[in-house]
C-alpha cells in the first residue's frame, strides 16, 4: 500500500476531539517514584492517577504475593545479560516462544483473551494503575496464564532494557490520549516511543493501535509513517473503520461506541 501523505492523513482524522479521558489526575507514589529515578531520558508522564478505589484485603495480597512474582523488571533484564527473544522468552518461563507486548492494558480485557487464546505465546502487559493489575493478576491467580508477566509501571524504562528485534506483537489501545491542547506533550505515541518500538520488534512484527480521538490518530498516524521501519497495514477505509475478530473490544472501546464517537485501529508491520 502507498504511503499516505501527511495532507491525506490531516484529512481523514481531522483536529482535535473531546473524549472520555480528558480528566486531571494527580498522585505520585513510591513506585512512580523509583520509575522517575531510573528514567534515563526524562520520560514526561504520559498516564494519570494510579489507584481507584482502596484495594480489598484479597487485591492487596495479590499485589504484594503474586504481583513480584510475575513482573518482568528492567534491572533484572539489565543483570541477566538479555540479548535476544529467545533468552527474553526464557527468562519470562516459556523457553522458545514468542513475545508480545500490550503497553497501558487498562482493565486487562485484552490482554487476558489474548493469553487465553494463545497459551503458547508470552504475553508482557505494562500498565501503571493499580486497578487494572489487580485484574490481571485475579485472572493469572484463577490459572492457565502462567505465561502473562506485567511492569506495573511506565513501559519506556522497560523497553530501553529489552533487546533488539525480540517482540513479535506490540498492542497500545484507547492509551490515554492527553485531548487538550496543554497536555498533548505528555502523549506517550511520538517519535521517540516509535523509534524505541522499531528496535525492539522483529522484521514482520505487527503493531496494533486504537483511539477514539481524531486528533491522536492523526498525530500517532503521521509519526508512524514518518519512520520508514513502519509500513500501514491497509488497504481500505473498512482496514482501519472496523477492528478485526482477534481483536477483542475493551471497556474503553465500549465507552466510545456507547457515546458515539468513532474509533480508528490501525495495524503496522516492522520492515
Amino acid at each position: 500500500m502507498n504511503t499516505p501523505s501527511a495532507g491525506s492523513v490531516e484529512s481523514k482524522f481531522g483536529h482535535s476531539e473531546e473524549g472520555s479521558h480528558d480528566q486531571e489526575r494527580t498522585g505520585l507514589d513510591c513506585v512512580q517514584e523509583m520509575s522517575d529515578a531510573r528514567a534515563e531520558n526524562n520520560d514526561l508522564r504520559s498516564f494519570g492517577r494510579r489507584r481507584g478505589r482502596k484495594a480489598t484485603l484479597r487485591q492487596r495480597a495479590l499485589l504484594d504475593e503474586l504481583l513480584p512474582r510475575v513482573t518482568i523488571d528492567p534491572d533484572r533484564l539489565t543483570a541477566s545479560g538479555v540479548h535476544d527473544s529467545t533468552d527474553l522468552a526464557a527468562l519470562c518461563g516459556s523457553p522458545g516462544s514468542q513475545v508480545w507486548l500490550e503497553i497501558g492494558f487498562g482493565g486487562g480485557e485484552h490482554l487476558i483473551w489474548q493469553a487465553r487464546n494463545n497459551p503458547h505465546v508470552v504475553i508482557i502487559g505494562s500498565e501503571p494503575f493499580e486497578d487494572g493489575i489487580v485484574k490481571v493478576l485475579t485472572a493469572i491467580e484463577s490459572g492457565g496464564l502462567d505465561h502473562v508477566r506485567l511492569f506495573a509501571d511506565d513501559v519506556r524504562p522497560l523497553l530501553r532494557t529489552m533487546p533488539d528485534a525480540s517482540i513479535s506483537s506490540e498492542f497500545i489501545l484507547f492509551h490515554d490520549p492527553k485531548p487538550k491542547r496543554r497536555h498533548q506533550k505528555r502523549r506517550l505515541i511520538g517519535p521517540a516511543l516509535i523509534a524505541e518500538l522499531a528496535r525492539v520488534m522483529r522484521d514482520g512484527a505487527q503493531l496494533r493501535f486504537a483511539t477514539d480521538i481524531g486528533d491522536y490518530a492523526r498525530t500517532s498516524l503521521l509519526a508512524l509513517n514518518e519512520n520508514v521501519n513502519f509500513e500501514w497495514c491497509a488497504k481500505r477505509p473498512i482496514d482501519w473503520r472496523e477492528r478485526p475478530t482477534d481483536w477483542p473490544p475493551t471497556r474503553y472501546e465500549q465507552k466510545a461506541i456507547r457515546e458515539g464517537r468513532r474509533r480508528y485501529y490501525f495495524q503496522f508491520r516492522r520492515i
